[in-house]
């Protein structure tokens, strides 16, 4: 009986906020991960992610981790600054944050995840986060906003990709 009002308070206030940071995710991951997989072609950043690749499991855990560390004070930063009159600045540094962040954090899982998943209690986690994840953003498609949300976001793609285009036939590439 307890666990299912715990369940019901979850999923009445936490989960709608938990579901916006996974969309986020779910819409910054991709497209950011591939932007970092660009920096690769760089030597010196091939050389890094190469040697990031190899780490041991806590040692990946660490590098895995450091970046998240590292962005929760530059949030509490824009959360003062807020809290100081300056909303503006305090949204654009959290935003800021929060892309930097994702496209690390893709990156660095890619490179770390074989090492990770080594991890006994890791991979374990893992193995019910994914799945409680999934579930929680299939329910969240399977709404009318998202649906329109998700059609918005595709002709305004759609409509780059044409513009973009022809820009590039005018300038005859």
């Amino acid at each position: 009986m307890f666990k299912r009002l715990l369940t019901a308070a979850f999923n009445a206030t936490l989960a709608p906020v938990l579901a916006l940071l996974l969309i986020f995710e779910e819409w910054g991951w991709e497209p950011l991960a591939r932007l970092m997989t660009r920096l690769a072609r760089l030597p010196l950043w091939a050389h890094m992610e190469a040697w990031i690749a190899r780490l041991p499991p806590y040692a990946a855990l660490v590098v895995f981790a450091v970046p998240m560390l590292l962005l929760f004070p530059i949030k509490l930063l824009a959360l003062y600054a807020i809290s100081q009159g300056h909303a503006l600045l305090g949204l654009l540094v959290v935003l800021a944050a929060k892309v930097l962040g994702t496209a690390g954090v893709a990156r660095l899982f890619t490179l770390t995840q074989p090492a990770l998943m080594r991890l006994a209690w890791f991979a374990r986690l893992y193995a019910r986060w994914k799945p409680w994840k999934d579930n929680l953003m299939q329910r969240f498609r399977a709404t009318a906003a998202w649906r329109a949300v998700a059609s918005m976001v595709h002709t305004v793609r759609a409509h780059a990709r044409q513009r973009l285009h022809a820009l590039r036939h005018w300038l005859g590439r």
